[in-house]
């Protein structure tokens, strides 16, 4: 049974970072495409960052430059690295697998390619 647990989120000033973490149990990260998510109150679920089984990365204009995902296979862990934050950036943040290859790449962003998902961990950015 795959499951995900997110962990790192917190309330941080702008400008300042995160990094937020995704365990995996159940099976191992490397054979999954995986991404991480986030939901503003009010707003849609929106797609940050994904990663392909080969090791694509694919990320939101918003963030490109600023956020980092990145994976350790041994440790059956997936990151978001999250500098420079802005208080747009404040959400739950979630973190999702697929265990379909992503082509074009950009529906790794699309919460319909992902079968799994964690329960969440908020970011919160203060100005």
């Amino acid at each position: 049974q795959v499951q995900l647990v997110e962990s790192g989120g917190g309330s941080v000033q702008a400008g300042g970072s995160l990094r937020l973490s995704c365990a995996a149990s159940g099976y191992s990260v490397s054979s999954y495409s995986m991404g991480w998510f986030r939901q503003a109150p009010g707003k849609e679920r929106e797609g940050v960052a994904g990663i392909s089984i080969g090791g694509t990365t694919y990320y939101a204009g918003s963030v490109k430059g600023r956020f980092t995902i990145s994976r350790d296979n041994a440790e059956k862990t997936l990151y978001l690295q999250m500098n420079s934050l802005k208080p747009e950036d404040s959400a739950m943040y979630y973190c999702a697998a697929s265990q379909r290859a992503p082509w074009p790449w950009f529906v790794l962003l699309r919460d319909t390619f992902y079968d799994y998902w964690g329960q969440g961990t908020q970011v919160t950015i203060s100005s």
